[in-house]
């Protein structure tokens, strides 16, 4: 069975930073092309981050300067180091594991 689990979000002051991780099974982690998503309080869930496995990665626009996402392939870990956090970003962050397997989502809350 497929899993995957997010943790490492909290409650931050503005201007904080936090680093998520998302660790997934290793049968579905292997060769794939992996994403942060994120849904903000009343909106639909978009896309943050994304990392092949060659380490090739891609970010939503602005997302760039603040976020920055990695992966430890050896131990089917992404992560994603998250840094002057605005008030804005507060929302429920997910990992996304070869488009297809979801998290369950972990929640980032930054206070101004």
């Amino acid at each position: 069975q497929a899993q995957v689990v997010e943790s490492g979000g909290g409650s931050v002051q503005a201007g904080g930073s936090l680093k998520l991780s998302c660790v997934a099974s290793a049968r579905i982690f292997r060769n794939t092309v992996n994403r942060w998503f994120r849904q903000l309080p009343g909106q639909e869930r978009e896309f943050v981050a994304a990392i092949t496995w060659n380490g090739d990665t891609d970010y939503a626009r602005g997302m760039r300067r603040r976020f920055t996402i990695s992966a430890d392939n050896a131990k089917n870990t992404m992560f994603l180091e998250m840094n002057r956090l605005k008030p804005e970003d507060t929302g429920v962050y997910y990992c996304n594991i070869d488009g297809q397997y979801w998290g369950q989502g972990t929640q980032v809350t930054v206070s101004s």
